[in-house]
């Protein structure tokens, strides 16, 4: 599986009231926050060598080029905390099969390097400026009740589970909807399109393997 191109590339912008998130269209969870347009795409090249352990461990090659902004999308409060919420245009577009299948690849792979990041860590990380932040078993914690109630809104549900098989089970529900081809609708009534819950997933994943990475330093 491989997918490459210096080529300019697409991104859309989150605004919410005070900050601004840079998302790549085509490689979910590649996304960055800053307090401006500029500030935001600057951050989002400035992590993709980062991006990179991600897309080469779903079998990707990854060479960016530009990026173009192609569309800017309403933000709200949950964008100034630090999360993407908006749903853009573009997600409501149709998903093939091929696009739906590297979709899945890339978030296997951001659940994989955030399970080795998890296993090299210690389990107290350092805090942050103000004292703040999970350490190691809470981030994992945190990381996998988010994806419950993320795979909720895509028709995936499990109860509560503490054991690795329950974690399979969710994590293979979850990569066999995103794999299938979409046509761009809500997966279910009042749920999320396909294409913004491969990148709202993966984004939440890879987030916290480079906040376990620096903190753990």
């Amino acid at each position: 599986m491989s997918s490459a191109s210096s080529a300019p590339f697409p991104v859309y912008l989150e605004l919410g009231p005070k900050k601004v998130f840079a998302c790549s269209v085509e490689w979910p969870g590649w996304c960055r926050i800053g307090r401006s347009e500029e500030q935001a795409i600057g951050t989002l090249l400035d992590y993709a060598p980062r991006y990179r352990v991600v897309a080469e461990r779903a079998g990707l090659d990854f060479a960016p080029g530009e990026p173009v902004v192609v569309e800017r999308v309403k933000g709200d409060s949950t964008t100034d905390f630090g999360a993407p919420n908006g749903v853009a245009g573009l997600d409501l577009l149709p998903v093939g099969a091929e696009e739906a299948v590297r979709a899945a690849a890339l978030v296997r792979a951001a659940w994989e390097v955030f399970a080795e990041v998890a296993a090299a860590s210690p389990e107290e990380l350092r805090k942050g400026p103000r004292g703040g932040g999970r350490d190691r078993d809470k981030m994992v914690r945190h990381v996998v009740e988010a994806e419950r109630a993320y795979a909720r809104k895509i028709g995936v549900r499990h109860k509560p589970f503490t054991d690795e098989a329950g974690l399979t089970a969710l994590r293979e529900d979850i990569a066999r909807v995103l794999g299938r081809p979409s046509d761009g609708r809500p997966v279910v009534e009042g749920g999320w399109p396909a294409r913004y819950a491969a990148r709202r997933i993966a984004w939440h994943v890879i987030d916290h393997v480079w906040e376990m990475e620096d903190r753990r330093e």
